[in-house]
């Protein structure tokens, strides 16, 4: 459960945005949409290996320029 400090005088909009800040910095929504379907881990490493590789490709294709 998040709990957020409000001070007094200090209006609903500021502390939704600190509350919207500190949930996603929880990385739940992230966590349950990565759930949501098993992916094995073969194919996680595969694709951990292909975005380096593609960052790597764009991190040479700046100095090239």
């Amino acid at each position: 459960m998040l709990i957020i400090p409000v001070k007094d005088g200090e209006s609903i909009d500021r502390a939704l945005k600190k509350y919207k800040r500190k949930f996603d910095r929880t990385g739940v929504v992230r966590a349950l949409r990565s759930r949501q379907q098993f992916i094995k881990p073969s194919v996680v490493q595969r694709q951990k290996i292909q975005k380096a590789a593609h960052k790597q490709r764009n991190i040479s294709q700046e100095e090239q320029a």
